[in-house]
């Protein structure tokens, strides 16, 4: 799908649930969030068809979200159905892992490509004051039986909150002594997220540089679904990556979209902007009809964020990360 800045659109992300068994502080308040109604939450055969209408479009990329997206249950088995769409080239999944280790094996089996763990810290004070939850072993046991299936790519996602007691280069060691690659995401402004500054790019790499040495610009074959930035190191086996969308803004090149739990098509993650995909599964509308919903949402997609620039407050989404899909 070509949008109407030209930008290939081939990436899909669905969020299945605004659920989470963490209250990470830069993603809800403490008390959680309110609940979607569960009869307001696409079911598994509207995400399948959804998925089918968006490969004919030209989607080949999946990758399932949350909220946490383990706490719903059947997702190997909708993992599966979308595997089997003709078209769809590769599923990835993100989760914080706590649930992971009892369902590795479903998900591997059901054709996993690609799987992304959440892990902003290994010190379980630190752990409990970001997720409000103390819960740091259920996320390294997740990572650990992930590890016993090298056919699934493994990577550990980490957003740096500029606290020192997160040691970065801690996680870092997962690249270096594993085929897992590390990521750190930068700080978005939208919802919880906006209270906090985070932490330059630049001074990340000065610390994996100073604690591991240099880092080199990785050209090789993609990694990913998106634009993150890999970078290698010597004596790592796994590549350390950045994805900076405000300080290294990359939304010329933006080959995504979004699924709420609820069926909203979003197009950009700062603005409200989008379709309602939902009322036309439930009103009895045709492909047809979906697939022209969701071209018209691509001939209003932004040509980019202006987090750093004062935006229209009607546009501006307001909704936290759970709840449109992290």
């Amino acid at each position: 799908m070509i949008d109407r800045c030209g930008r290939n659109i081939d990436y899909l992300r669905i969020s299945v649930t605004d659920r989470c068994n963490l209250r990470c502080i830069y993603c809800m308040p403490e008390e959680g969030i309110r609940l979607t109604e569960r009869e307001k939450i696409l079911q598994e055969p509207e995400i399948i068809r959804v998925c089918k209408v968006m490969a004919e479009l030209g989607i080949t990329k999946i990758k399932i979200t949350g909220g946490e997206p383990l706490v719903r249950s059947r997702i190997p088995e909708l993992i599966y159905q979308i595997k089997e769409i003709s078209g769809i080239e590769k599923v990835t999944l993100t989760t914080n892992g706590i649930l992971l280790k009892g369902q590795m094996k479903a998900l591997a089996e059901s054709g996993l490509d690609s799987l992304n763990i959440s892990l902003d810290t290994l010190d379980r004070e630190c752990f409990c004051k970001i997720t409000r939850r103390d819960l740091l072993d259920g996320t390294l046991d997740g990572i650990k039986e992930a590890m016993k299936y090298p056919e699934v790519q493994l990577k550990i996602n980490c957003v740096p909150l500029g606290l020192e007691e997160q040691d970065l280069c801690g996680i870092a060691e997962f690249a270096r002594k594993n085929p897992v690659h590390v990521r750190f995401i930068e700080m978005m402004p939208i919802g919880y997220g906006s209270s906090f500054a985070g932490m330059p790019q630049e001074k990340i790499m000065n610390l994996v540089e100073q604690k591991f040495g240099k880092m080199i610009p990785y050209n090789g074959k993609p990694l990913g679904n998106g634009p993150c930035t890999y970078y290698t190191v010597d004596g790592f086996e796994g590549k350390i990556g950045f994805i900076s969308a405000i300080s290294h803004k990359f939304c010329s090149q933006c080959n995504r979209i979004r699924l709420t739990s609820q069926g909203y098509l979003k197009t950009c993650l700062q603005y409200t902007a989008g379709r309602d995909l939902r009322a036309v599964l439930r009103n009895g509308g045709t492909d047809e009809e979906l697939k022209d919903r969701i071209r018209a949402a691509l001939a209003e997609k932004p040509d980019g964020h202006h987090f750093r620039e004062k935006a229209k407050e009607d546009d501006t989404e307001s909704l936290c990360m759970s709840q449109i899909g992290g």
